[in-house]
């Protein structure tokens, strides 16, 4: 992207920062109105996906706590800010707080040495895919988060985590992209948005719930409390 490309881009996300103006009272109600409507965005798009996915992911996460309960593990992954939140929902599994049982969860962008010796000698397509094949078994759970739904590695690795039997999570922004295709998601939650900034707040909502769900779950299960 060129500097005036980027100047452009930053101007419309904030005009009140081009606006060439020095009356402070003005800026700051610009500010303030441009962070009103953020969080009701936010909100409305949290609004529509609880309306039509609460069910689906309160579903989800028996399923997962019923794999957790009989020895599963879970796999997350995701590219660049994706990867950051994969990693993100393996640490809430892995270190709950409280009295709460840590329960086994991996993020498989985690390992820089890996997954450059996989982009760098075999093809980044693969980075996720090879883990799965080589850690996974039946009975596993598999997490993938994309903004766009079209990140090949993604794609890759949903389809060998569902040949091993693994239950198989996605989410996803704007429609779906190219994961809603996918027979080997068994649960896909798609933030409707076309904003980057939005589909990763309502991800970030989404993967909270579904751990806080899976944990509420497990702790039911008899032998299974913390």
């Amino acid at each position: 992207m060129t500097g005036r490309a980027e100047a452009g881009s930053m101007e419309s996300l904030y005009p009140f920062l081009y606006a060439g103006t020095s009356d402070l009272a003005a800026v700051l109600e610009q500010v303030r109105a441009s962070t009103v409507a953020k969080a009701e965005e936010i909100m409305e798009l949290r609004r529509v996906i609880a309306a039509r996915d609460g069910a689906r992911l309160a579903e989800c996460a028996r399923q997962a706590a019923a794999r957790f309960t009989n020895g599963g593990r879970l796999f997350a992954f995701g590219n660049g800010g994706s990867a950051t939140d994969a990693q993100q929902l393996a640490t809430l599994f892995l270190h709950p707080g409280g009295d709460a049982r840590p329960l086994p969860a991996f993020g498989l962008a985690n390992d820089t040495a890996v997954v450059t010796a996989l982009a760098n000698d075999v093809d980044i397509d693969v980075v996720f895919a090879r883990q799965l094949a080589a850690f996974a078994r039946a009975g596993d759970i598999a997490v993938g988060l994309s903004t766009s739904g079209n990140s090949e590695n993604l794609l890759r690795a949903f389809d060998e985590a569902a040949r091993r039997g693994m239950l198989t999570i996605g989410l996803a922004g704007y429609e779906g992209g190219k994961m809603a295709e996918l027979d080997s998601i068994d649960y896909l939650f798609v933030a409707p948005s076309a904003s980057i900034h939005r589909i990763q707040e309502a991800q970030t909502t989404i993967y909270q719930v579904f751990w806080e769900l899976t944990l509420s779950e497990v702790s039911h299960v008899p032998g299974h409390t913390g």
